[in-house]
């Protein structure tokens, strides 16, 4: 009985340990994002800012960004987040096998992302447009730029945490990592709406 007890008390200060790390991972990965948010605000901020004192935008001289690339990416960041939504929720009532093709979509679809971005840069880049082009220039590359560079921080995660799914490191009870990595990704794809609505119409 004494066994029984001690080997109960041991798992318990494990449990306790565990949702210990995985709060202050939580609390960290939402300062993190929070950072973040605050880096794009003020982009933003400096786009509406040039836009409103603008006699025209994007200027007469520039020609304006096409529409059809960045809907079919909003809808390829939309998609790759229904799959980690998915893939978690399953995760959760127990189909363990079912993350690792989430992740795997996901990172694909991310890929994909920046695929059709560079082919909106070139697309830009041949009709003109240069970061040296004035402020509408500097400012449309560094707003796509500065979120091209977050969705290569995700690709990088989401293949990591799929080459551990792949080999069974996560459990509906041990999964804190594909969690705070979902919330960063969502958060990408938030920001991309957000980019897409002011930069594109």
């Amino acid at each position: 009985l004494g066994s029984l007890m001690q080997q109960a008390g041991e798992v318990l200060r494990a449990d306790a340990q565990r949702s210990s790390r995985e709060a202050t991972a939580l609390i960290g990965m939402i300062a993190f994002l929070a950072s973040w948010a605050m880096l794009f605000a003020g982009l933003f901020f400096a786009w509406g800012l040039a836009r409103v004192r603008a006699d025209a935008w994007p200027p007469s001289s520039v020609q304006a960004p096409p529409l059809g690339l960045p809907i079919v990416n909003t809808f390829v960041l939309a998609a790759s987040s229904a799959a980690l939504v998915l893939g978690l929720s399953r995760l959760r009532r127990g189909a363990a096998a079912a993350i690792a093709p989430a992740l795997w979509i996901a990172a694909a679809l991310a890929i994909a992302f920046v695929a059709l971005q560079l082919m909106l840069w070139n697309e830009m880049w041949s009709a003109g447009l240069r970061p040296s082009s004035g402020q509408y220039g500097s400012l449309f590359y560094m707003l796509t730029w500065v979120h091209a560079a977050h969705v290569g921080i995700g690709i990088a995660a989401l293949v990591w945490l799929a080459v551990r799914a792949s080999a069974g490191a996560y459990s509906p009870g041990r999964h804190t990592a594909v969690r705070l990595w979902s919330m960063y990704w969502h958060f990408v794809g938030v920001a991309w709406a957000f980019l897409f609505v002011m930069v594109f119409l």
